[in-house]
């Protein structure tokens, strides 16, 4: 998991973005960013940038839910 209180970036995603994080992190449990990752690669490693970016987005998300602390600015 990242350390999100040096420098957070929110995350650009769609509601089927979110969707999928969330079937992720119900499949793959402590693992779901990992998975993420691996499509990440994979999707590099086939030449396709949208999905890449998609998946690395998703990653980020993922971290950010299993995170414990408080990211960003607080009220």
């Amino acid at each position: 998991m990242r350390d999100f209180r040096d420098a957070y970036v929110a995350p650009f995603l769609t509601d089927r973005d979110v969707a999928d994080a969330a079937e992720m992190m119900e499949t793959f449990g402590l693992a779901a960013s990992g998975e993420a990752a691996a499509r990440a690669d994979r999707s590099r490693d086939q030449g396709n940038h949208i999905h890449f970016c998609r998946w690395r987005q998703i990653e980020r998300l993922i971290d950010l839910l299993s995170s414990q602390e408080a990211v960003g600015t607080v009220h």
